[in-house]
């Protein structure tokens, strides 16, 4: 089996590492085309204005500097001879759950790796939840699942466009409880704000961040499989279409 790792956090990061280690445990084909630098919140965002640039680092090892779509599309069209049977993206350090999804750079990849007609599941490491204290390790629960938790997807068939979203709570592995088939949770709106600074020149600027609020957490929800200490798998697909509302438009714009 070949299988491409990329991630949204760079190709340096402590995540990607684990993610390679857990790959070459069923397969000795793997390579890695990831971004230069951290690429959080690029969604499917794909370099269009600019050239890209990659580095070889090693064998089978390529840094982009561009976004995590772009890695795939790179490994696609440059680097590899033929498509990979496995695309995994991750493992991001921090969930990407609920209403977060969207902006993920690592679930961006692994859709984009979809829509190209790949195998592709991301992967994703909670680090802390609200009011509770973070275990010493972050990454214990994602070291320890990784592995099996892929060979066990990997058993079932995935159809054609769509993406596992996978994330491990952030409780050692030896707390986690299961894993869990559930559909996309949803927290409070408005959770984007900025911090209004002044730089030592007088000039304003801005940092955009999430509001992590925990919002309520249905056990049939990621969020809920999160508050559970269960690993999250959550099958996700590009296309936005809301069905249940094609009939009354339609029904609406006829009359």
């Amino acid at each position: 089996m070949r299988i491409l790792i990329t991630n949204d956090d760079g190709i340096d990061a402590p995540g990607l590492a684990i993610l390679e280690e857990a790959a070459r445990t069923f397969s000795d084909d793997v390579w890695i085309v990831a971004p230069a630098t951290e690429q959080s919140g690029q969604s499917q965002a794909v370099t269009l204005i600019d050239p890209l640039r990659m580095a070889r680092l090693g064998e089978r090892r390529f840094a982009v500097d561009g976004t995590p779509a772009d890695c795939v599309t790179m490994a696609l069209n440059v680097v590899l001879d033929r498509a990979p049977d496995l695309v995994l993206s991750g493992i991001n350090q921090g969930f990407n759950i609920a209403d977060d999804m969207p902006y993920s750079g690592t679930v961006g990849a692994a859709l984009h790796a979809a829509s190209s007609g790949v195998r592709a599941i991301a992967l994703s490491q909670a680090y802390q939840r609200l009011g509770q204290e973070q275990e010493d390790d972050i990454w214990d629960a994602s070291r320890t699942h990784c592995a099996t938790t892929l060979k066990t997807l990997l058993a079932v068939e995935q159809s054609e466009g769509i993406v596992l979203n996978v994330n491990f709570p952030p409780v050692s592995g030896a707390a986690v409880a299961g894993i869990a088939v559930v559909r996309q949770g949803s927290r409070a709106q408005n959770d984007i704000y900025t911090e209004d600074r002044v730089d030592v020149r007088g000039s304003p600027y801005h940092w955009v961040r999430f509001r992590r609020d925990a919002g309520d957490a249905p056990v049939d929800t990621d969020l809920g499989a999160m508050a559970a200490r269960q690993i999250a798998v959550t099958p996700i697909r590009a296309d936005f279409t809301d069905t249940a509302a094609l009939g009354p438009l339609m029904g609406a714009l006829s009359r």
